[in-house]
């Protein structure tokens, strides 16, 4: 059985990290479920263009709607082997933290914790504050993994493109896939 990830975009600024991320998976041959924020919509047009939203969904197996609760990813008995939200928002990630569940981005992110999945967090903010971290740590003892957007110096990207390839990359690993060549690993 192939995997099935739940790719989770939240309104931070990093699109480009959810494209690079939905793009490995696909080359990798994961299924993959998309969920946005409302808030991720201004985001990634801005980022990626007014078309931006259908590049994302482009490249999910399946989307889904920020307001649609009844979503099988809404479920613990939908199986899943991880999710990751690329990038994550303090909002998202406070929201997770608390398990408010109110879109269906933080309840999917509720139930792969829930259910003892990995749940991987790639959070967009800096410089941080207490709240934050506080956040962060809370998440991180309920199971979930932070993997903030650093690049590999080490990599020597070339471009802008290559380094957000490593960075989708690392978020994938820390996912328990292998992103074979897409990541360069210290030697």
């Amino acid at each position: 059985m192939n995997k099935r990830i739940i790719v989770g975009v939240s309104g931070a600024s990093g699109a480009m990290l959810a494209l690079q991320t939905l793009k490995i998976l696909k080359e990798l041959g994961v299924e993959t479920h998309l969920v946005h924020s409302k808030g991720a919509v201004a985001s990634v047009q801005h980022e990626l263009g007014k078309d931006g939203i259908q590049q994302l969904t482009a490249l999910a197996s399946v989307t889904y709607a920020p307001n649609e609760m009844t979503a099988a990813i809404a479920s613990g008995s939908f199986h899943a082997d991880g999710m990751i939200i690329t990038p994550c928002s303090m909002r998202t990630l406070s929201s997770v933290a608390y398990s408010f569940s109110d879109n269906l981005l933080a309840r999917a992110a509720d139930v792969a914790l829930k259910e003892r999945r990995k749940l991987v967090l790639v959070p967009r903010e800096t410089p941080l504050h207490e709240g934050h971290l506080e956040a962060m740590l809370k998440v991180t003892r309920m199971g979930a993994i932070i993997a903030p957007p650093v690049p590999p110096f080490y990599a020597h990207s070339e471009n802008i493109e290559t380094m957000l390839k490593e960075i989708a990359a690392r978020g994938i690993n820390a996912l328990g896939i292998d992103p074979g060549s897409f990541m360069t690993r210290w030697k």
